[in-house]
């Protein structure tokens, strides 16, 4: 099946494979957002524990969608992850440490002897929440910005410095966070995530006066939400970029690059109208309607929304890590995918994501079957 495609399809294919899994790990943030609301909607110490518990259900989700998608980036597109991750690894580096501070918190918090007390931990998933958001949204700004890399493939040769991907500027991919477009997309991320994070209480607690704060904190969260997403979209569709010549490949910059990208993709452009339609209904259901199941709606919103973004990033002969330092540099899916052999490989394992799609499904309805109250964290002893 796989093997009567071409290279270029097995390419479109995985970045496809890419696209979904960013999208899905966008959603998954609505743990990060949730961490950075706990003590703003919880009042006592038991009602913080009930936020806890809601959404450390599903924090290993995010953490495991995260390696997922960094693991599925390295195998189909090495080059890009041995210069993103090679390069700018200070980002890096403090997004995992972040979800290392995150790990400890949910099983030490309410450990015996816990020398650190609660607050502290209860401190280390809001700088979780807060540093992930941010700092992942502005590294895929990056797709969009650029940055300052070069590459060379015969510098592989050099026995003494062999190294194809090279950074150029000694702030290791901090500096992305100085970039208004960059920083546009982290904090809309931040102001999504914590959207979510309500919107996923809202479904999951049995308690009233969480509910009750949760829906009052939605409404300033969906204003700095909406203000941080028109920006991003509006810097996006106005600005200059990377465009490939599909028959030189050579790189150069295109006005509007990525509104003609919106525009000449069709499916691209209902996806992501789609999406953001999805996103506001929610809102919308559960402010206006008092409705539970606004988390489905955004949700679902959030995922065709991002899913959307990245397409436009990768496809219509678009480089998607360009290279500010030297245009030629720049990654696009054709210079630095795997193989033809290891992604027709990699294609018959991706067969096996819809039943694990499946089982994420089923574990998370078996979990979430029952909303969570105040009596269920009183009485149980299993609990963060």
């Amino acid at each position: 099946m796989f093997e009567n495609l071409s290279y270029l399809a097995l390419q479109q294919y995985w970045w496809i494979i890419i696209s979904i899994l960013g999208s899905v790990l966008v959603f998954l943030m609505f743990v990060q957002g949730g961490q950075m609301l706990i003590n703003r909607i919880g009042k006592t110490s038991i009602q913080r524990t009930i936020l806890i518990n809601a959404i450390g259900r599903k924090w290993d989700l995010t953490f495991t969608t995260l390696v997922t998608f960094g693991g599925a980036f390295f195998a189909s597109f090495p080059l890009f992850y041995s210069t993103s991750f090679g390069g700018a690894y200070w980002v890096w580096v403090i997004i995992l440490f972040s979800f290392i501070i995150q790990a400890v918190s949910y099983e030490y918090r309410t450990k015996p002897n816990n020398f650190l007390g609660e607050k502290t931990f209860n401190t280390f998933l809001f700088i979780n929440g807060l540093l992930a958001t941010i700092l992942i949204g502005t590294a895929v700004g990056t797709f969009f910005t650029g940055s300052e890399f070069s590459i060379d493939k015969l510098r592989i040769t050099n026995i003494a410095d062999p190294v194809i991907s090279r950074w150029e500027t000694p702030y290791h991919g901090l500096e992305a966070a100085f970039n208004i477009f960059s920083l546009s997309l982290g904090l809309t991320i931040f102001g999504l995530s914590r959207v979510l994070g309500l919107l996923y209480f809202i479904n999951t607690i049995d308690d009233d006066e969480i509910v009750s704060r949760s829906r009052k904190q939605l409404k300033l969260c969906t204003i700095g939400f909406l203000v941080f997403f028109l920006l991003f979209v509006a810097l996006l569709l106005t600005r200059e970029g990377f465009a490939v010549d599909p028959m030189t490949k050579i790189v150069s910059m295109e006005k509007y690059k990525y509104l003609h990208n919106l525009l000449q993709m069709p499916l691209v452009l209902i996806i992501f109208l789609l999406g953001v339609i999805g996103v506001l209904f929610g809102i919308f259901v559960t402010l206006l309607k008092n409705s539970r199941k606004g988390i489905w709606y955004t949700g679902t919103g959030t995922i065709l929304t991002v899913f959307a973004v990245f397409l436009l990033a990768g496809f219509n002969n678009t480089a998607y890590y360009p290279s500010t330092f030297d245009l030629q540099s720049s990654l696009t899916i054709q210079n630095s995918s795997s193989s033809q052999f290891t992604l027709t490989v990699m294609s018959y394992v991706s067969i096996m994501i819809p039943f694990v799609i499946a089982y994420i499904w089923y574990a998370w309805r078996s979990i979430n079957k029952r909303q969570i109250t105040k009596e269920e964290m009183e009485l149980t002893e299993h609990k963060y």
